[in-house]
């Protein structure tokens, strides 16, 4: 009996260990929604979005796409640039598809509708690459965090690369969020430094006839001594730089100054060897293991280099595959208190999440544009590489 009864004990510890070990071995795979605005006038940036987060996810977990031995699924969805459209998105993917975070998504106006839904259902959204101050500012909520960057960091960066005193400025942008915030920021960081925005304008866009802006700008600009520049600030396709170049500025002593672009939109900019400005990420400009195999692998895989959102993606990836090893899981709570103040990789170098707004602090690229006949777009040689303290955005939220 007492033989029977150590055979019963040994058979049930036997048990208790394969039970015991199971969830390590079948663990519910950690779930990720991505949205992204992959049909209209931004498809370009939502498409690099979700080709670098992939590629981010496979460089971060060594190829596995496991965190922490979990097998990772994606949802992908597309908010067609239509608020109302990824607020549902959102909602269906926090509580139909129970992923366990979200990314995106492409507009600033979009972003800044769903940042509520992000604290309605307690679950983390990274922004990404929607770039409103207002997200992280007067709209934010402590279930966002933000890989991109804001238009602070986009204004002191650019602004840096002109301003001082005796420059007067006049600026243009779309008339929306990223574009009035935009200039905002650009106006405060410029006029920091000496220089004066003289003239604002704020067009459609979905505008392609910028005749009267443009004159309006030249008005502005012509009997003002030098320096004086016009900053463009656009997204997506079109805006007003062919026009402000075939508006013979230069009669009139007027330099374009703007922010660097994808690649399609540095195509327009050939025209324009020597503008100088910043920007966030050209695949040529930072130099680390990181960017060098997204860079290798990318060229392998799509016949051409990584673009300014492909980086965006990538950059979020390694933020959740961080901040979930950090937390040790998928539990809100602990990631938010993992990711705050973290500091992870990325192919710009590292980015630290700002304690205060969940802001990615990061560096920026001054550059110079150069020309050569065998590379189809401007290139912004790097001129400067700007620190994160350098180009930290004022704290603007009320935490």
């Amino acid at each position: 009996m007492k033989a029977k009864k150590i055979g019963c004990l040994l058979a049930m510890a036997v048990l208790a260990l394969f039970f015991f070990s199971q969830p390590a071995m079948s663990a519910d795979p950690i779930k990720i929604g991505i949205m992204q605005g992959l049909s209209g006038p931004y498809e370009i940036y939502g498409k690099a979005e979700v080709t670098g987060f992939k590629m981010g996810l496979e460089y971060f977990t060594k190829g596995t796409n496991k965190i922490m031995g979990r097998d990772v699924k994606l949802f992908v969805e597309d908010t067609q640039l239509k608020a109302a459209r990824a607020k549902m998105l959102l909602t269906k993917l926090y509580s139909d598809d129970k992923v366990d975070l979200a990314i995106g998504p492409t507009s600033s106006g979009v972003a800044l509708a769903v940042l509520p839904v992000a604290k309605e259902f307690k679950k983390i959204l990274i922004v990404e690459p929607a770039v409103a101050d207002a997200i992280t500012g007067s709209h934010w909520n402590r279930y966002i965090f933000r890989t991109g960057r804001n238009s602070g960091q986009d204004a002191i960066s650019n602004a840096t690369a002109i301003s001082k005193p005796g420059v007067s400025i006049a600026t243009i942008a779309q008339d929306y969020a990223f574009g009035k915030d935009g200039v905002a920021a650009y106006k405060k960081a410029a006029e920091k430094l000496g220089a004066k925005i003289v003239h604002e304008e704020y067009a459609d866009p979905k505008g392609t006839d910028f005749t009267a802006p443009v004159q309006r700008i030249i008005e502005a600009l012509k009997d003002k001594p030098k320096p004086k520049y016009v900053f463009v600030i656009w997204a997506g396709k079109g805006g007003p730089i062919p026009q402000l170049i075939s508006a013979g500025l230069d009669k009139y002593g007027i330099e374009i100054t703007s922010g660097g672009n994808v690649l399609a939109a540095l195509k327009v900019m050939k025209p324009l060897k020597g503008m100088r400005g910043s920007i966030y990420y050209y695949y040529e400009n930072p130099k680390n293991p990181v960017n060098d195999w997204l860079v290798k692998e990318h060229y392998k895989r799509f016949k051409e280099p990584p673009d300014f959102f492909t980086c965006g993606g990538f950059a979020a990836a390694s933020a959740v595959v961080s901040g979930i090893t950090k937390a040790g899981g998928t539990d809100t709570e602990m990631l938010i208190k993992a990711m705050e103040g973290m500091t992870f990789m990325t192919p710009k170098g590292n980015m630290k999440f700002r304690k205060e707004d969940h802001q990615a602090l990061q560096v920026m690229f001054a550059f110079q544009l150069d020309v050569k006949p065998d590379v189809e777009w401007a290139i912004p040689v790097l001129t400067k590489e700007l620190s994160m303290e350098e180009t930290a955005p004022p704290i603007m939220n009320k935490r």
